[in-house]
């Protein structure tokens, strides 16, 4: 973990992913670093894609669309490859709810590092069907957390309830893709934005440490 001044909290980063979203994927472990570079938490937190709306149904994609999915993939294998990382494309539209609030759930009986990780690696390798209850169930259970647990947890309307507040909320910062980062009120969108992300936090830190201006 980052060391911090005596008294000083580490500083926050919000990040906001979706286990079904490849450029989420391929972005997570140079988050991760971050927390290693820097004096700094990172909130990870689910905001949920509703595909459709973005590049249509399977069902009713034009040409456009398709180029824009291919293109999207082609991308994502070339920052995951870089990483040792496997990206095998999903065969339908995931929902990815229950993923979604599995993060919430691993968070609250603290084994979210390992949930974040084999979540993102099970489903990219075709191993872990995000949206059915029995292998949500079996992937917990195999973390070590309670799959009676996380079920109620993630039928339970206040959850539902919960999940969508949190998207309602970072639409409200203005996000609306994956992954995105805010940082000291300012949003950051993609993985080829961390570079940048990484600038602001380094000009932050400096401008912490300057010594305070004398009143004259």
């Amino acid at each position: 973990m980052p060391v911090t001044s005596p008294g000083r909290e580490p500083l926050r980063l919000v990040a906001y992913t979706d286990y079904k979203s490849p450029y989420a994927y391929a972005a997570s472990r140079p988050t991760l670093a971050l927390a290693v570079e820097y004096p700094l938490e990172i909130v990870w937190l689910p905001y949920t894609l509703r595909i459709a709306e973005y590049l249509g149904s399977v069902e009713n994609r034009d040409e456009h669309q398709w180029r824009k999915v291919r293109y999207a993939y082609m991308d994502a294998r070339r920052y995951a490859a870089k990483q040792g990382l496997t990206i095998r494309g999903p065969k339908r539209i995931f929902d990815g709810y229950l993923a979604s609030v599995g993060m919430l759930y691993a968070q609250r009986e603290d084994f979210f590092a390992s949930y974040h990780e084999q979540t993102f690696d099970r489903f990219w390798r075709r191993e872990l069907d995000i949206d059915r209850m029995d292998e949500m169930r079996e992937h917990i259970a195999h973390l070590g957390g309670s799959p009676d647990g996380f079920e109620r947890y993630a039928q339970d309307p206040a959850t539902r309830r919960e999940h969508d507040l949190i998207v309602t909320q970072a639409e409200a910062r203005g996000v609306f893709g994956v992954p995105s980062f805010v940082f000291e009120g300012e949003l950051f969108w993609g993985g080829d934005r961390i570079g940048l992300l990484r600038e602001r936090i380094e000009q932050h830190l400096q401008g912490m440490a300057r010594p305070p201006e004398t009143p004259r």
